[in-house]
């Protein structure tokens, strides 16, 4: 850890400014003791600032002590009622947890860390049969489910406990205050890969060394203590869950809400005041298409990951939301690789930007060496935050201290990151190399389109080639003809979609990426 370059990034964000002695001595003692999971940071902010505002969602709102209480509370529950986190000699149990984003996701998220038990955060949109294959692979003993998710439960074993949200809160009111104390082991999260080609992978993640990860990150996006954020992105995502340990770290407000909503999202940023909103792409396009109806005053902060932002988008978005918009690109494994400010994006709407502190990120050939400046390879990342595997035993591609992101791109010669696309998306055409990212990228940009997505497709003749769906903007008129002359006015023949169809809606998974498998064919 740099030291010197976190203090002064903490001193910058306000978050080393005096305070009670007592309460800073205790907040300290809980980081100390409990560690920097989301358990550890939740007590740290509400021994220093107890009577804050943690978290509002449509049931309310609840300080930071009101928040550690009830964590407190549903922990030992769990421990009592269902001998969770009892015996650590061998392994860590793990609970998982198929919720929306309301206050009792971070209650639960708070009680595993706590516990010392790895929390499985499932996808609010696998299907039952799916939740049954990730409940045997992960060897869960409880899941904690939204009420909502009571026919995904009833599928389960019986052997795994479920505990819906008012079974949660009986435990809270009939459990113990302040009956949990440190575990010998600490609790990790798992996050579960998008599974956009299949079932999803559980990928455990690490918590937090100290507060290294969140100066380098805040060193870019410029998130200072205190900060009032919605959170759009689903906590169960890397980018969701990140954004809460950043505010709860921050002794922020969190703003939730159960479903993103464009016209709610805009309601609920001016009626809470709120500075920062984290989203994943789509949503902000969302926000772009749907009529204003009230504007947040103090936003300065809109902070996207999770997929690659689609041509023009960031300049769009700008435009009418001023330059606020940042764009961290990283992974589930990787954590973040770079972070592209609004000035970047003015310049290069597409790039990833720039590595932040104590983050190295290199572009390296098949060879495994360096590749020159403006030639595309595979991105490799190495930072303080690369997952710990797949709890199958695999692990991503290594060289030395850098962890392939399975994406390809190129650093151009000003030293900013673009994405050319996944590996395994790259296909080959008539013998030529062809990104569909780049191709979907020029026709996100036709005036007409609204989204767009463009996969490989098997090809008799030339072994593969490109197919487009595309979604018009509302009143707008487009045919095949005029998509693919249009890409062949600006791109190689060999990157035209021999394929164009029209689409009401593309299909998308819960984190707002689309599913390739389920475009009609």
């Amino acid at each position: 850890m740099d030291i010197p370059f976190v203090i002064a990034t903490l001193m910058r964000r306000g978050m080393l400014t005096p305070g009670r002695p007592v309460h800073v001595i205790r907040q300290l003692d809980e980081l100390r003791r409990w560690g920097y999971g989301v358990g550890g940071e939740l007590r740290a902010s509400a021994a220093r600032s107890p009577h804050r505002t943690a978290v509002i969602d449509e049931s309310g709102s609840y300080t930071y002590a009101q928040l550690l209480d009830r964590a407190e509370r549903l922990a030992a529950g769990l421990r009592g009622e269902l001998r969770i986190g009892i015996d650590q000699s061998t392994h860590a149990d793990r609970v998982g947890l198929l919720c929306r984003n309301h206050a009792g996701l971070i209650v639960a998220l708070a009680a595993t860390s706590m516990l010392g038990v790895d929390a499985v955060l499932a996808n609010t949109g696998l299907s039952p049969a799916q939740l049954s294959v990730v409940a045997a692979e992960q060897n869960l003993q409880v899941l904690i489910h939204d009420t909502e998710f009571r026919e995904h439960a009833a599928l389960l074993p019986r052997y795994i406990d479920r505990v819906d949200e008012y079974r949660v809160d009986a435990m809270v009111a009939h459990a113990p205050p302040r009956q949990v104390r440190p575990p010998a082991r600490e609790g990790r999260p798992i996050m579960l890969t998008s599974g956009t080609t299949g079932t999803p992978k559980g990928a455990r993640r690490p918590n937090p060394g100290g507060l290294g990860p969140l100066a380098s990150i805040i060193s870019r996006i410029p998130l200072c203590a205190g900060e009032r954020a919605l959170i759009a992105a689903p906590i169960f995502h890397t980018w969701g869950y990140a954004a809460l340990q950043m505010i709860l770290a921050l002794r922020g407000t969190v703003v939730l809400q159960r479903r993103f909503d464009p016209r709610a999202t805009q309601a609920a940023l001016a009626e809470h005041d709120c500075s920062a909103l984290f989203a994943v792409p789509v949503m902000v396009q969302r926000l772009l298409e749907a009529p204003t109806a009230v504007r947040a005053r103090r936003l300065r902060t809109v902070a996207v990951s999770g997929s690659a932002l689609p041509g023009g988008l960031a300049t769009r978005f700008m435009d009418a939301f001023g330059d606020v918009l940042y764009n961290l690109y990283g992974s589930t494994e990787a954590s973040w690789a770079s972070i592209a400010t609004p000035a970047e994006l003015r310049r290069a709407p597409s790039t990833a930007g720039r590595p932040p502190h104590g983050t190295r990120v290199a572009i390296l050939g098949d060879d495994g060496k360096p590749v020159p400046p403006g030639r595309p390879g595979t991105i490799y990342v190495a930072n303080d935050m690369l997952f710990e595997g797949y709890t199958n035993g695999t692990r991503s591609a290594t060289q030395g201290e850098l962890m392939s992101t399975g994406d390809l791109g190129h650093i151009d010669p000003e030293g900013l990151l673009f994405v050319d696309g996944r590996q395994d998306d790259m296909i080959i055409s008539g013998g030529e190399n062809v990104f569909p990212s780049e191709v979907e990228d020029l026709i996100a940009g036709l005036p007409q389109v609204l989204e767009v997505a463009v996969v490989g497709v098997p090809d008799l003749e030339f072994g593969q080639r490109l197919a487009a769906w595309i979604v018009l903007r509302r009143g707008e008129r487009l045919d095949a003809e005029a998509v693919r002359e249009y890409v062949r006015r600006n791109l190689a023949r060999f990157s035209v979609p021999r394929d164009v169809r029209f689409l009401d809606a593309l299909p998308r998974n819960a984190t707002g990426k689309v599913v390739p498998r389920l475009l009609p064919w």
